[in-house]
């Protein structure tokens, strides 16, 4: 039955004392109590969704949690996104929403008549959300141009009715299924084609965009990648010695795998991949966020977190491709740092944008030679949201999302 997709074991966390810092390793938090399946980040508000005990806040990234259920009726929470600072949340019962970080929920479900939601994706504007269906309602891809007002069904061409993730890169949406591969859609999921040349297998849990290169997380199969849109796959599995793949995240140009058997990282497109595990007592891995400099992750445990700073391995020589590191600090105020490193003499762009894709800033125009750069971005006279910053080299571009909270 499609139903024991969703069905997981409920796990009791053993309440621990305060969080301690630790250099390079895992640190697991106090809570919350029940299996995690997602987190959103606004501002300096984390948010994880739980499989039966409904919504948890952390206003610490992550050390301290506490409940924030008030009015949601159905406390099984898959899905969870935010847009500005409004919350959604996708539960068994359809989808709910919040305006005040949870304090409150009401249900937004009008012309949603699946009312199964498993996940959300936000691209400007744009609230897409992935259900699955039954006997009685059809399931599939939604949209909301309206905060969750009202939905639309946009499912021409999906042969499948089970949306497990999304990913964009450009004007190109993807959605993961349960058992029918990647689809692709050009004009804001009206119409969706199939993607799965070279893919060994069709379950796919997870999707995540480094720069232009959009990867796969495959059930039993490991990771693969594109670089065409979907149009060719690739695997990518050069240091992953467990290949049963749950979840898939990144940060920068940083690449997280959740699997079976713990986290991996990649720091070169895929090319190889090294354990992250110091610390770790769990092993099964469903979610990631960053918040805060932490890599925060959903383990079968409980939430871990480490520093993203801590990541990072001495490089004796100059990168293969050029990189973009994560802003620092993030969520930031009013001013934060980015770093970037070239292979080589390029010419360079460094653009920033808001939420709506207006750009707001320009921060490297020019040639630049190889090696490191950093460079501050000041945003004193822009609105509290999400920015993103892209860099455009002769190489590629890379993209990363900052937080900027007054």
């Amino acid at each position: 039955m499609r139903d024991s997709l969703i069905q997981v074991a409920v796990i009791v966390c053993i309440a621990l004392g305060p969080l301690h810092s630790a250099e390079g390793q895992w640190v697991q938090s106090k809570g919350p109590p029940s299996t995690v399946m997602g987190f959103a980040v606004s501002g300096t508000n984390l948010f994880a969704s739980t499989n039966s005990a409904g919504v948890f806040l952390s206003t610490d990234n992550g050390v301290h949690w506490r409940s924030v259920n008030s009015g949601l009726t159905d406390t099984s929470v898959f899905g969870i996104t935010v847009i500005d600072t409004t919350l959604f949340v996708g539960t068994l019962g359809g989808v709910f929403r919040s305006t005040n970080n949870g304090t409150s929920w009401t249900p937004a479900n009008t012309g949603l008549p699946n009312a199964r939601v498993i996940t959300f994706y936000v691209s400007g504007t744009n609230l897409f959300a992935g259900t699955f269906g039954n006997a009685i309602n059809q399931g599939g891809v939604y949209l909301s141009a309206n905060k969750g007002t009202s939905w639309t069904s946009v499912n021409l061409g999906l042969t499948t009715d089970l949306i497990r993730a999304f990913a964009l890169i450009d004007t190109n949406l993807f959605v993961a299924t349960h058992g029918k591969g990647v689809f692709r859609s050009t004009n804001n999921g009206k119409s969706w084609t199939p993607v799965n040349s070279g893919l060994v297998g069709l379950y796919i849990p997870s999707l995540a965009v480094i720069g232009t290169t959009l990867f796969a997380a495959l059930d039993v199969w490991g990771v693969y990648f594109s670089t065409n849109d979907g149009g060719s796959w690739t695997i990518c599995n050069n240091g992953l010695t467990t290949v049963s793949m749950v979840a898939l995240g990144e940060s920068g140009t940083d690449l997280f795998a959740g699997t079976t058997g713990g986290v991996f990282l990649s720091t070169d497109d895929g090319k190889s991949w090294r354990a992250l595990d110091s610390g770790l007592t769990s092993r099964y891995f469903r979610a990631f966020a960053v918040s805060g400099g932490f890599l925060i992750a959903s383990g079968d445990g409980g939430v871990w977190r480490i520093p993203l700073a801590k990541l990072e391995v001495t490089e004796t020589e100059p990168p293969k491709r050029f990189k973009l590191t994560q802003n620092y600090p993030n969520p930031f105020n009013p001013s934060t740092e980015i770093s970037y490193a070239l292979s080589e003499r390029s010419m360079v762009t460094l653009e920033v944008f808001d939420v709506l894709g207006r750009k707001v800033q320009s921060l490297v125009d020019g040639v630049m030679e190889a090696g490191p750069h950093s460079v501050q971005f000041n945003a004193e006279n822009l609105p509290t949201g999400i920015y993103t910053a892209q860099l455009s080299t002769n190489d590629g571009r890379r993209k990363i999302k900052m937080i900027l909270s007054k």
